[in-house]
């Protein structure tokens, strides 16, 4: 067993505040957060915390209780292409911990109640001409999961996890792109509206590595996936895309971290996101931090939210945090409103009709997303499904 997996750290913060003058100094900034393997190390949320604030916690209580749940709650089928290699990792077994670092309870949770996590490797200079399909059916209970996503040097390759069915979801992904290769990863929430889904993705890009990772969140009642990214090696990139459509009484989150640590690094984030009916809400959270060796660097990142009736709420929050001077270029946007009158005038003055100008111009802003995953079948059935979720929204 690996030190780093046998002795947990504990950071002062990771347990709630105590009584008395100074005895809690909050988290300021997202590169100080408390992390640990003991689920022992993290209280409950409480709802006031920084990375829990903007979360209907008492919508996920079962996943704050560390026991297993009954066996079997998500089957997963796994169809790859015969190169890819598929093995079993213990506590202890690299890669596995190599990166993965759990901040907060349900990942530390989902760590210990997986003794044995499932490992997708791209072997060293293999070039997928098909991608890894991973699909997670759920039905009725708790399940907890830690998985392992390896691209080996100068390997090429894309992995696609779809959720569907239902499901109370702990669940940790693992990625790991090693020096040159290129790895695209996709997770599709098509989840039943009674699902609960918490997922930390946590990635480390070697040098002269690509990540491309992609969130889409339509279906689940709360949805919360936080992807973390640390440009570890000289030339890395990432590129970091999000798709979300929040219907009634959805909650679909998202808490992003992009940490570039290595000289010549760049990093690209945009998450779009469309809302309608009452309760409906999204929140999403963009922290970029650029390290003091991270000379050279290029990053940005921007999410925009399209709020499409009344009673549905967006919230966005970009951070950005530069620990050096010497960089290309460092900036972040953010935008949530209503329809472009202007787009719906330009439209409806060439003889289309207001509800199909509606559709068009949400169509127009959610494509950007969906044509960036390079998958043409999913691609596909996305405008599909975006198209259903038009139509239910004009039945509101």
């Amino acid at each position: 067993m690996s030190s780093a997996v046998q002795s947990p750290v504990t950071i002062p913060g990771a347990k709630g505040h105590t009584d008395g003058a100074g005895a809690f100094v909050p988290v300021q900034t997202r590169s100080a957060r408390p992390w640990s393997f003991d689920p022992a190390d993290f209280e409950a949320p409480a709802g006031f915390e920084v990375n829990w604030k903007h979360t209907p916690i008492a919508r996920l209580v079962p996943l704050f209780v560390d026991e297993a749940g009954p066996h079997g709650v998500i089957d997963v089928t796994v169809s790859a292409p015969a190169s890819v290699q598929q093995l079993e990792l213990k506590v202890g077994e690299a890669p596995r911990g190599e990166v993965f670092r759990p901040e907060d309870l349900p990942s530390a949770i989902a760590w210990a109640q997986e003794p044995v996590a499932p490992l997708v490797r791209i072997p060293a200079g293999v070039e997928l001409d098909e991608p890894v399909v991973i699909d997670l059916v759920g039905t009725p209970g708790l399940a907890h999961a830690h998985v392992v996503i390896e691209a080996q040097a100068n390997s090429r390759g894309t992995v696609l996890l779809r959720h569907r069915g239902t499901a109370t979801h702990a669940q940790n992904l693992e990625i790991i792109v090693r020096d040159g290769a290129n790895l695209d990863v996709v997770s599709v929430q098509e989840w039943e509206d009674d699902a609960i889904h918490v997922s930390a993705h946590q990635a480390r890009v070697d040098k002269d590595a690509k990540l491309r990772h992609i969130v889409v969140s339509f279906g689940g009642g709360v949805v919360r996936v936080n992807p973390s990214v640390e440009l570890a090696g000289t030339g890395s990139e990432a590129e970091l895309f999000g798709l979300s459509y929040s219907d009634s009484g959805q909650h679909l989150e998202s808490q992003v971290y992009l940490h570039h640590k290595g000289a010549h690094t760049k990093g690209d984030v945009l998450y779009k996101g469309a809302l309608q009916g009452s309760g409906a809400r999204s929140v999403w959270i963009g922290d970029v931090l650029i390290g003091p060796d991270a000379t050279g660097t290029d990053s940005y990142e921007a999410n925009r939210n399209l709020v499409l009736t009344d009673g549905a709420r967006a919230e966005s929050i970009p951070n950005l945090e530069i620990e050096t001077g010497d960089i290309q270029g460092a900036g972040h946007a953010s935008a949530t409103g209503r329809f472009d009158d202007e787009q719906l005038f330009y439209l409806q003055a060439r003889g289309i009709d207001e509800e199909q100008a509606r559709r068009l111009v949400v169509l127009g802003f959610l494509a950007e997303i969906v044509q960036k995953i390079g998958i043409p079948d999913l691609e596909e059935e996305l405008f599909a499904a975006i198209e259903v979720e038009l139509t239910r929204g004009a039945e509101l």
